[in-house]
């Protein structure tokens, strides 16, 4: 049973819950790779992980984000201890976070996979971790495409992911010294998101629209491609990049 703190905090957790509990768990989903229970263990330890470090913040003795090895004790448990621990561990989330806003100044720099993030971050983050790993378990239903569809949904996997989401995608591309890949995720009446890759690094950010869009589509399509998914219809995004553009940005824009 999710309690009233924990719906007030995750309000997307019921969704994915329902998502989850309708599938087998060996039922596979449009993240490549991984079946319905690799992405619940997925999610008990970035719920756990969350939960973690903001803790440590709040006793004034910061620790550095684990790596997904984090997620290994979980593949040990059954399905149902594992059911049980993702709900566990969503509910400590909760908790943390409800004693960061009281505790915490909103401003405060907390360190998170290599950067600062602020207390509203970490439940904020893991909105979005059950907002995009409940599209791979349904795909383009009317809930997924209500929730990535909202603006902040865009504005967290700019701003607050930023270029971890461009990290494994740039190592495919072996630019060399002199090469650079450039995309502009564009829809209408919204800013731009620029992308891009060179020798020096990536880079993500909004930008007013101009020129010519790399790719065009509706807000929850842009999310999507942000984190390296597409949706099943692909008459729901356009370009008139050509091919060899639109290849190195989808590598680019490979996820992780």
């Amino acid at each position: 049973m999710i309690g009233a703190r924990v719906r007030d905090t995750l309000p997307e957790l019921e969704a994915f819950a329902h998502a989850v509990q309708t599938r087998r768990p060996g039922d596979g989903t449009w993240c490549e790779a991984w079946t319905v229970r690799d992405i619940l263990i997925h999610q008990t330890g970035n719920a756990e992980e969350l939960a973690r470090v903001l803790r440590a913040q709040l006793a004034g003795e910061p620790v550095e984000t684990r790596g997904f090895d984090r997620e290994a004790p979980f593949r040990a448990l059954s399905d149902a201890d594992l059911w049980a621990a993702f709900l566990a561990r969503c509910a400590q989330l909760a908790e943390v976070t409800a004693a960061a806003e009281q505790d915490l100044p909103p401003d405060t720099g907390v360190r998170w996979t290599g950067r600062h993030v602020t207390p509203a971050f970490f439940a904020e983050h893991m909105r979005e971790e059950l907002i995009l790993h409940r599209w791979d378990v349904t795909g383009d239903d009317r809930t997924s495409g209500q929730a990535l569809v909202e603006p902040w949904m865009t504005e967290h996997s700019v701003v607050s992911v930023g270029r971890p989401l461009l990290a494994r995608g740039s190592a495919g591309l072996a630019l060399g010294p002199d090469g650079r890949v450039e995309g502009r995720l564009r829809t209408p009446g919204t800013e731009d998101v620029v992308v891009t890759a060179d020798a020096h690094g990536t880079a993500v950010a909004f930008a007013a629209p101009e020129g010519p869009a790399t790719v065009e589509s509706d807000a929850d399509v842009r999310v999507l491609l942000l984190w390296g998914r597409r949706p099943a219809d692909p008459g729901r995004w356009h370009s008139d990049a050509g091919p060899e553009v639109l290849r190195a940005l989808r590598t680019l824009l490979s996820g992780y």
